[in-house]
């Protein structure tokens, strides 16, 4: 493998088509503000290193960034590549990965709008992240505690696991199939309307008008503050732990509550029951 340190890349394609190198405590940046450093490679490695430039990964296969930074001007900094790795790096461009596949990513600080869009196999775990329409169109994902602050988050996504995160996300979930959320917090406005085969197990869900217009939706011992006319037009068979704002006009199944506020049956073709603790007005 070849070695390449302390060095200052700025030209345009400066490490094109390379393969078996570790590029360490290397910088691309510089008044060239050349594009695509990386593209086309095979078997790189890049430690401690500061991306200031354009597109550095495209195409490229079997790489493993650690330990660097991606600043808000390396924008589109890993598209259509595959089998990558990231370590406790720093990815603050916009749209910073796209279209990538077998990609681990591990104890990074993620700030990216359109974050992940149609990527196939993501494995994140103790990572933060910030920014709008996350993940959106990407399919078998594994998250493990991570923290999400933004908005549009996991639209259309598929056959994917949440485990121990916290999302703070308005409209998450718009349109998920086959996904499980387990041990987690959700807090947001209008959470996994028109979703399929949702499940959410032991988790928190916090926020106005959730979880309406689904199929197959399930939750099983979860808590739920501050929700208000939820479930409507739902396919739903729920266990919640805590008091509701008010139901209204869930199409079919079963929610097992202690208490709920206001109980709004107004459509007929809502057949969902609605089963409290004896008293169980709120």
């Amino acid at each position: 493998m070849e070695i390449i340190e302390n060095k200052t890349f700025d030209m345009e394609r400066a490490l094109y088509g390379s393969s078996d190198i570790l590029v360490r405590n290397c910088s691309f940046d510089g008044p060239a503000d050349g594009e695509s450093a990386f593209k086309e490679g095979y078997k790189i490695q890049a430690e401690r290193c500061y991306f200031n430039l354009r597109y550095p990964f495209w195409h490229d296969r079997e790489m493993k960034i650690s330990d660097s930074v991606m600043t808000e001007l390396c924008r589109a900094a890993i598209w259509y590549s595959d089998k990558v790795e990231i370590k406790n790096s720093k990815l603050h461009g916009i749209k910073a990965l796209r279209e990538c596949s077998q990609v681990d990513i591990d104890g990074c600080d993620i700030i990216s709008p359109e974050f992940g869009w149609s990527t196939r196999g993501i494995a994140m775990k103790d990572t933060s992240v910030t920014g709008e329409y996350f993940m959106m169109r990407s399919d078998h994902l594994d998250f493990t505690n991570v923290t999400l602050n933004g908005k549009y988050s996991f639209q259309y996504i598929e056959d994917s696991v949440f485990d121990g995160c916290d999302f703070n996300t308005k409209d998450a979930f718009w349109h998920a199939k086959n996904v499980l959320v387990k041990n987690s917090v959700i807090k947001g406005e209008y959470l996994a309307w028109y979703c399929e085969n949702v499940t959410f197990e032991n988790c928190k869900i916090i926020g106005t008008q959730p979880l309406c217009y689904c199929k197959n939706l399930k939750l099983i011992h979860c808590e739920m503050e501050d929700t208000d006319l939820c479930f409507e037009k739902s396919e739903v068979e729920a266990t919640v732990t805590t008091s509701i704002v008010s139901i209204k006009n869930p199409r079919s199944g079963h929610i097992y509550v202690p208490a709920v506020e206001e109980i709004i049956m107004d459509d007929v073709a809502a057949q969902g029951e609605i089963v409290m603790e004896k008293g169980g007005w709120a």
